[in-house]
């Protein structure tokens, strides 16, 4: 398994990856497969080339199988802070250590930016396995966002959690 930082040449796989995670596990995402669904590998491109966000892939025999991001916060007062976003193994490759994998390379990153002190992430309240990952790792939980999203009529929380460096 290789896990690296993606950039603007690995746009084409981050494309089918995001858009197979948008159409497998909805609940996992803010963002809708109706809303990304006529991006282009370029669209994803920029995001992937950007200096002010960190896209991690973890590679399976070359084929991109799990990604995750690192958004550090701009603004002066929330410099000291990072969000994860976008955590996602492709379903044959889950509990094998890929997610684990991506995330260490996530939270080793941010503890390389001298200004980071935490990392926020949210995750569906009943997502269990992603949960216990990120307990595992240090984060913990500190409040929960009731009927964050809303899918087909069903309403999803959103547990709220927090790693301090």
């Amino acid at each position: 398994m290789e896990i690296r930082r993606l950039n603007g040449g690995d746009a084409e796989g981050y494309r089918v990856l995001r858009h197979e995670a948008l159409l497998k596990n909805p609940e996992a995402f803010s963002s809708s497969y109706e809303d990304e669904m006529y991006y282009e590998a370029s669209d994803y491109g920029q995001r992937l080339d950007s200096k002010f966000t960190y896209t991690f892939g973890a590679f399976n025999e070359g084929q991109l199988v799990g990604v995750v991001t690192l958004v550090p916060e701009g603004k002066v007062k929330i410099r000291h802070r990072a969000n994860i976003f976008a955590m996602y193994v492709t379903p044959s490759q889950r509990g094998h250590g890929t997610g684990r994998l991506l995330m260490k390379m996530a939270i080793q990153q941010a503890s390389e930016l001298t200004s980071i002190e935490q990392i926020y992430l949210t995750v569906n309240a009943s997502n269990e396995p992603a949960k216990k990952l990120y307990s595992s790792l240090g984060f913990e939980t500190y409040g929960v966002d009731k009927k964050a999203m809303v899918i087909d009529g069903t309403y999803h929380d959103e547990d709220l959690m927090v790693l301090f460096l």
